[in-house]
């Protein structure tokens, strides 16, 4: 195979970026696994207190949603006990969740190191401008990831699991919900928040490229309001109060990405600018 070049200028051949890619997919990989076998071994924190966590009653989004509503003069939130059991009624299952478990929490601890090595491969495509305009890229996309997998597990996994812990079609029919089950609710919850908190960036990225501008997005804030409503009605349980503790953050980021493309526009018309007098300049002379 020929050997890739170590000089910048010179462009990489499409079986070298394909090599490139694929050693940092690697790397990433490797950290995923190294956080993985981490969260494998520290067991009882990760499931003791964080996964199960959500279903005891001194969890501190119950304590502080009972504290309000005492004050309001309810008594939501405010439980002794759980109303359901958790079990595993397969041969692997604890097994299986383990490891899956510790999978995913390598994926979310390992967010950031993936980001740097995906923008370690598409950097060198950017012009120095770009760079230097995408520089705090890594943090505040980790920031945002990590913003909403808090929001998702201290708000969007405790109403499900208070809601349909509790839920109950009859007295006949007691909650003891399969180990998978209730650690789906959780992983769901938090990693659609966390990908849903990463909307700036994605507007940011598709306004870079011309897919979208603040126009287009002033435009339909009304059809994104509808989708909102819908996005928060799939993540949360089927009442009107999660809904909107869902919908009021997605609406501010959705604010605050048109925000942001209106700045990348400006930045963009500034270089084009900066460009043609630069042109223009040089023809003069």
């Amino acid at each position: 195979m020929k050997k890739k070049s170590t000089d910048p200028e010179k462009e990489m051949s499409f079986l070298d970026h394909l090599e490139e890619l694929r050693w940092h997919l690697v790397r990433s990989t490797l950290a995923v696994l190294i956080v993985a076998i981490l969260a494998f071994i520290f067991k009882r924190f990760i499931f003791d207190t964080l996964i199960f966590g959500p279903s005891r009653p001194e969890f501190a989004t119950y304590s502080i949603f009972c504290d309000i509503s005492r004050a309001l003069g309810m008594d939501a939130f405010c439980f002794q006990e759980m109303p359901f059991k958790i079990q595993s009624r397969t041969m692997a299952g604890q097994f299986s969740a383990h490891m899956w478990t510790s999978i995913y929490a390598g994926i979310i601890i390992a967010f950031p190191y993936i980001l740097y090595e995906f923008w370690k491969f598409i950097s060198p495509g950017l012009n120095e401008n770009e760079r230097k305009s995408s520089r705090g890229f890594i943090v505040i996309a980790s920031f945002l990831f990590f913003l909403g997998v808090l929001f998702g597990y201290y708000l969007i996994t405790p109403l499900s699991i208070n809601f349909l812990g509790s839920y109950q079609v009859s007295d006949e029919v007691i909650n003891q919900f399969d180990l998978d089950s209730y650690i789906s609710l959780v992983r769901t919850s938090v990693l659609a928040c966390g990908i849903v908190f990463e909307l700036p960036i994605l507007m940011y990225i598709l306004t870079k490229i011309g897919l979208v501008s603040p126009e287009i997005l002033r435009k339909y804030r009304k059809f994104a309001l509808i989708i909102v409503l819908v996005l928060s009605a799939v993540i949360t349980p089927p009442d009107i109060v999660s809904q909107i503790i869902v919908a009021i953050p997605i609406v501010i980021l959705y604010e605050v990405s048109i925000y942001i493309s209106k700045v990348v526009i400006k930045n963009q018309e500034k270089e084009l600018k900066k460009e043609e007098r630069k042109k223009k300049k040089e023809e003069r002379e």
